[in-house]
C-alpha cells in the first residue's frame, strides 16, 4: 500500500503516522524540521540547470543557514527520512542513507580524506543516529542499527548492533532500533 504514495509523503507519515495531502503536508511544514524535508525533497525533484530546480536550490540554500541544516539534494537519502530536532546537522553531499533513518541534531556524517577510510559513509536501512554522533569515511553502516549519542564511527558496523562510545564499541542486538524508529514505510 505504501508504493502508491511518494517519497515526500513517506517522510511526513513517519512523523504522524497519518497518510498525509498535499495541504496537510504544507500545513505541517510549521515545524522546522518537516519544514526543511519538504524543501530538499522539492530541490531533488528538480533538475539543477532548470528554473525550478534554481529556484529550490536558492530556497534551500536558505533554510540550510536558517535552521542549521548543511544536507544538499546530491544526497542520497531513502523513504520515510526523519530528523529529530533542528539545529546543526553536516551530512557530506556523497554520503547514501538507506531508508527509515532517524537523525538527531548535531550529527556529522562526513568525509574522511586520507587513510584506509578515505571516502564516505554508507549507512543502511531502519538506523537511529544519537545527538552529537560522528560517522565519518569509507565505512558500512548496516540495517537495524542504533548509534548512541557522541558516538565516533570510523569503522564498519554489522546490520542488527548497537554502536555506543568514543571510542565506540559495537555491540549486537536484534532488536537495536525497536523503540526508536517509529511508523516505518
Amino acid at each position: 500500500m505504501a508504493e502508491q504514495y511518494s517519497t515526500l509523503q513517506k517522510d511526513f507519515y513517519r512523523e504522524s503516522g497519518k497518510w498525509l495531502s498535499t495541504f496537510e503536508i504544507w500545513a505541517k511544514c510549521i515545524n522546522p524540521n518537516l519544514h526543511f524535508i519538504y524543501i530538499l525533497r522539492q530541490t531533488q525533484k528538480y533538475k539543477k540547470k532548470s528554473l525550478p530546480g534554481l529556484f529550490w536550490r536558492l530556497v534551500l540554500r536558505r533554510h540550510q543557514i536558517k535552521y542549521g541544516f548543511q544536507i544538499y539534494p546530491e544526497t542520497e537519502i531513502g523513504e520515510g527520512f526523519y530528523l529529530g530536532h533542528w539545529g546543526s546537522l553536516v551530512i557530506n553531499p556523497k554520503a547514501k542513507i538507506g531508508k527509515n533513518c532517524n537523525i538527531a541534531q548535531g550529527v556529522t556524517i562526513g568525509q574522511q580524506n586520507r587513510g584506509k577510510n578515505a571516502g564516505y559513509p554508507v549507512i543502511g536501512n531502519e538506523v537511529w543516529i544519537g545527538t552529537n554522533a560522528v560517522i565519518v569515511g569509507a565505512i558500512t553502516i548496516g540495517n537495524n542499527v542504533l548509534i548512541g549519542p557522541n558516538s565516533y564511527v570510523n569503522f564498519d558496523v554489522p546490520e542488527n548492533s548497537v554502536v555506543l562510545g568514543n571510542p565506540a564499541k559495537i555491540i549486537p542486538a536484534e532488536d537495536a532500533t525497536e523503540g526508536y524508529i517509529n511508523n516505518r514505510v
